[in-house]
Order: C-alpha cells, then sequence, then structure tokens
C-alpha cells in the first residue's frame, strides 16, 4: 500500500503504476443484495436456473455498477491517503466494459495515475482503474476515476 500525505507526495506518482488490490470474490449473496439495493432484478443477475439454463454465460453475471461500486472498497487497499479535509468522488471518465464479471469470480483493482493538477488548493487525481478478473485476460473495465481531495495544511 502506497501512502500518501500531500499533493507533492501525490505529483511523485504521477504516470505510474501505484498498485493492486486484493483479490476479492463477487458471490450470489453480494448480487442479490445490490439488485435489492438498486431496484435491478434482472434475470441475468438474480435468477441463477434461468442464466444456466438460457442465458449467454451459463452463469448469472455481477451487475456492472456492482463491479463499479466496488472501487472505493478496492481503493482503500492500493491507497492510503492521508491529512485530508474531504475526499470527493468527483466522476468517471471514458470507462468501458470489456466482459462479464461472473458469480463467484474474483476481481482485483489495478491503479494508474493519470495525472495530478493542484487547482488552488483542490487536488484533482485522475487514476486509471482496471478491474481484472481472475484467469482472465480481457478486464471487466477500464476508465478514469477523479477524485478531488482538499489536504490540511
Amino acid at each position: 500500500m502506497v501512502t500518501i500525505n500531500s499533493y507533492e507526495d501525490y505529483k511523485t506518482h504521477e504516470g505510474k503504476e501505484l498498485g493492486v488490490s486484493d483479490w476479492h470474490a463477487i458471490s450470489q449473496q453480494q448480487i442479490n443484495i445490490f439488485a435489492d439495493a438498486t431496484l435491478d432484478h434482472q434475470w441475468i443477475h438474480v435468477d441463477k436456473e434461468k442464466a444456466e439454463r438460457e442465458g449467454p454465460f451459463k452463469s448469472t453475471i455481477a451487475h456492472g455498477y456492482l463491479t463499479l461500486s466496488l472501487i472505493p472498497y478496492l481503493w482503500k487497499q492500493i491507497a492510503d491517503v492521508r491529512n485530508v479535509k474531504m475526499e470527493i468522488n468527483y466522476g468517471i471518465e471514458n470507462l468501458r466494459f470489456g466482459q462479464p464479471v461472473l458469480v463467484d469470480d474474483e476481481v482485483q483493482l489495478k491503479a494508474k495515475v493519470k495525472s495530478i493538477i493542484n487547482l488552488r488548493g483542490t487536488v484533482k487525481a485522475i487514476i486509471q482503474a482496471t478491474l481484472a478478473i481472475r484467469g482472465k485476460a480481457k478486464p471487466a473495465y477500464v476508465g478514469d476515476v477523479v477524485f478531488l481531495y482538499h489536504f490540511n495544511d
């Protein structure tokens, strides 16, 4: 894990791979809980029997937005950004889903610092986030996650 205490610390990582998270298994229970939270109960996610019988993947799959919602959890395993008054999830840019995450797949976040900009005291970090799937060459997604940080003086 990388510890970052300031804009200057962050800047030293610009253009570099920052690290990878631990592997995280996507269970059917997690998919079902996400479906309940988002009211998205499409059968490809929650109906195991129908997905095995009729689905293109012969398995249920995680919601794309479920895999995106793991970014804060997995990011905290890569970077410990300290000395901040506030951290804001500002957005995701240029995101593309490469392939679905099947139930019981394990995923891992890889992070590269694309750019760090100091905007008059607000630090804008653009992190290239790649969600790898164990045993598969193609990632679940690649996109640029944008964080805003207000570091303590």
